[in-house]
């Protein structure tokens, strides 16, 4: 009898402390607050919080929509919510999770802030252009203290992959195709996101995506297989994302497609292995959209059960909208075929970022309507998104200077995103307005001229037409233009998640357009707006000038007609190598340079080499590649010495650049080096520093770099991650074709 009073009254205690709502204490250290929180869950109450469903009428990516995330979050089985936005909003969904559930554990709130929430910066392709550092962590910042101030705590981003493939559309999410570059703006995005706490409420949780290999899909078909080796992995691909892990980036995203037969979210290598046990990695692992149901397509499981079961081996532990832990991750450990001490390491991982967000000790400390107000696209975030903008265009040709434009010249200006606001913004613009706030090129060049513009528009045509009637008003006005300026391009449509393309040449009939305009005998700049370097060789041999501007964002008028009048002087930079034809590609300058390599010389000794025969093998336009309105001198390229030891050693690379031109303008200098013999062969050239620099006009000044054996690894013969000793060339430029070499050797 003894014995079955104290079982009830055991019983009794446990139910009541289950039936309590988590309360939070601030005498707890973070460890002790989520030991007492874990200690009150059931298993149902540990799968709820690795469950994520989107909110109603948000971005959904794929097929499989369970709109009864409400149901879910009232039984306590959902840990996030995506797509919802505002703070009204997001109030109301946080007040059910805490309010009406048994433990009132609070929501995480996710939204793809891709490029800005609704101060929309230029895409992610366009801002690496920029190659400046500070702006594009300025960015993360605002985009995050808008996005906090929407009662949002975490952003999809950064994307780090690596990509060589423009057909990707895609690759506008990125920072294009090198890996030392790509790493140092995964540093800043991550840093710009999360601050120095995540407890301030400017502040939200990055995500790292998509590990690993997404960007390289055979033919550049968005999900499609990735087919590389361990070593390309871990030379190439991997570095950013192990950058994001040293800048403490809260989670990581898997992405869609398989390496070596194994899909990501089903990979113990690339998790558990590598992510976890050799970069230490305690952040939480969420899935993208569905994947986890997507391994039973892919065929390397049967059923739902069996790809929940493949997917938490591997080390997944937050499922987007597939809802296999909602409905089978339960019954696996009661099977015990997961281990519970599985759920409860992934749960720590979700709690300890729920911790660090504040959302324990206040719920609703995102919740500020007038917060929100006050915050959301203030004039001092517009205006920083417009220096942005004109920090990311790249000026690819400038013949005869014709630009700067003069505001005594008459501009006819046409092209169908002349007076375009829907486009300007590019893919994943979040909540950005595009029918209002963002400023079209037309508007841009009225409000930077004023009233005596001397400016006269014509669309001419759409972006996607074969339609040619609005050809001869194009003309007539061109006729009486000093200058033409066609703005032309992409939707935004064209490019971004599944938009994918075998020809990435100007769509529509806007080339034939411009055919037309040319016969007029009139110089012609072109303003091209995509998120992909295109192929624009026709346009490159008959227009007088381009400006790429990507897509700019909230801001791109007002920044298009700064860059093109001269109120800002173009400093951008290709962070992807433009191809000629897309038979290039893929194509990106760190190429090896295989037993055969191509000299250039059609002559009988070159014929058996690596060439093509109906196209030189050079770009376009090479990685790192952009004009300035002034030029610059590289001159006396120097290393302090000869000799490098293996360790700690280091030798000092200075070049002296000269402003030779008439416009103050910045500069990016680039330093790249090249291994020369290798126990496996090294690429042509890999880029190993750069610095952006003011340099007024007949200045002089001397630029330094450090190179250090660790600048030199790379995984050898035997797999592992070293720095051979030998001889290397540096070569100091502006761009990755920089002429100026110099050497050294590397002793052990």
């Amino acid at each position: 009898m003894k014995k079955l009073i104290y079982s009830i009254a055991f019983l009794g205690l446990a139910f009541n402390a289950y039936a309590q709502k988590i309360k939070f204490d601030k005498t707890k250290s973070k460890t002790e607050f989520i030991d007492y929180v874990m200690n009150q869950m059931t298993i149902e109450d540990k799968v709820g919080q690795m469950v994520q469903y989107t909110y109603d009428g948000g971005d959904v990516t794929g097929s499989a929509i369970d709109k009864n995330y409400i149901k879910y979050t009232k039984q306590g089985m959902m840990g996030s919510i995506f797509n919802a936005t505002t703070t009204d909003i997001t109030k109301k969904l946080q007040k059910i999770a805490v309010e009406e559930t048994r433990l009132g554990i609070p929501l995480i709130f996710g939204y793809d802030v891709i490029h800005g929430y609704e101060t929309i910066f230029p895409i992610p392709l366009g801002e690496a252009s920029s190659w400046d550092l500070k702006a594009i962590e300025r960015s993360a910042q605002i985009a995050a203290e808008e996005t906090a101030a929407g009662g949002v705590h975490w952003t999809f981003a950064p994307m780090v992959d690596i990509g060589f493939d423009p057909r990707w559309g895609r690759v506008s999410e990125g920072a294009g195709e090198d890996t030392f570059l790509g790493s140092k703006i995964a540093i800043a995005r991550v840093n710009g996101f999360q601050g120095k706490n995540l407890h301030d409420l400017n502040t939200i949780l990055a995500c790292t995506k998509h590990f690993a290999g997404y960007a390289l899909a055979q033919a550049g078909r968005d999900y499609g297989s990735v087919e590389i080796s361990d070593r390309f992995l871990r030379d190439y691909v991997l570095p950013p994302f192990k950058a994001t892990v040293d800048a403490g980036a809260a989670s990581f995203m898997t992405s869609f497609n398989e390496i070596g037969g194994v899909p990501s979210t089903a990979s113990k290598y690339l998790y558990d292995q590598i992510l976890r046990k050799e970069w230490n990695y305690d952040g939480f692992v969420v899935t993208d959209y569905t994947a986890i149901q997507e391994l039973i397509p892919h065929g390397i499981a049967k059923d739902l059960e069996e790809a929940t079961l493949k997917s938490v081996e591997a080390g997944i532990e937050m499922d987007m909208m597939s809802g296999a832990f909602l409905n089978h991750l339960p019954k696996l450990v009661k099977e015990g075929k997961v281990k519970e001490d599985v759920i409860d390491t992934a749960v720590r991982r979700i709690l300890a970022a729920k911790y660090d967000l504040g959302l324990f000790e206040d719920p609703y400390r995102y919740s500020n309507a007038k917060r929100e107000k006050e915050t959301v696209m203030k004039k001092e975030f517009l205006n920083e998104a417009r220096d942005i903008a004109r920090k990311s265009m790249v000026l690819l040709k400038n013949d005869k200077q014709i630009l700067p434009l003069k505001e005594s010249q008459k501009v006819a200006v046409i092209g169908p995103l002349v007076k375009d606001e829907k486009n300007i913004i590019g893919n994943w613009a979040a909540r950005g307005d595009r029918f209002g706030k963002a400023w079209s090129v037309w508007e841009g060049l009225n409000d930077v001229l004023g009233k005596n513009a001397k400016i006269t528009y014509a669309q001419g045509t759409d972006i996607n037409t074969t339609k040619t009637d609005g050809f001869q008003e194009a003309i007539n006005i061109a006729k009486n233009s000093d200058v033409i300026v066609a703005v032309m391009g992409e939707n935004e449509g064209q490019t971004g998640e599944a938009a994918s393309q075998t020809n990435i040449d100007l769509p529509g009939n806007q080339k034939e357009l411009l055919k037309e305009l040319k016969k007029l005998g009139k110089p012609i700049v072109l303003v091209l707006m995509s998120g992909r370097p295109m192929t624009i060789s026709w346009e490159n041999d008959n227009m007088d000038a381009i400006l790429y501007a990507w897509y700019p964002g909230t801001m791109g008028g007002l920044a298009i007609t700064d860059v093109l009048y001269g109120k800002y002087n173009p400093s951008a930079k290709t962070p992807m190598t433009f191809p000629r034809s897309v038979g290039q590609i893929p194509i990106h300058y760190n190429q090896k340079n295989t037993g055969r390599p191509y000299l250039g010389d059609v002559d009988a000794e070159q014929k058996y080499k690596s060439r093509y025969t109906d196209s030189p093998n050079t770009p376009l336009f090479p990685f790192g590649y952009g004009l300035s309105y002034t030029t610059f001198d590289y001159s006396n390229l120097k290393l302090n010495k000869s000799t490098m030891k293996n360790g700690k050693d280091e030798i000092k690379v200075t070049v002296n650049v000269k402003n030779t031109g008439n416009y103050d303008g910045e500069e990016v200098v680039q330093l790249y080096v090249r291994d020369l013999v290798g126990s496996v062969t090294r690429p042509v050239r890999e880029l190993k520093g750069f610095e952006k620099v003011m340099i007024k006009k007949g200045e002089t000044k001397t630029i330094t770099f450090t190179l250090t054996p660790n600048d030199l690894k790379f995984y050898d013969i035997n797999m592992k991650h070293v720095a051979e000793a030998g001889d290397f060339d540096v070569f100091v430029g502006t761009n990755s074709n920089a002429p100026l070499k110099a050497s050294f050797t590397l002793v052990d």
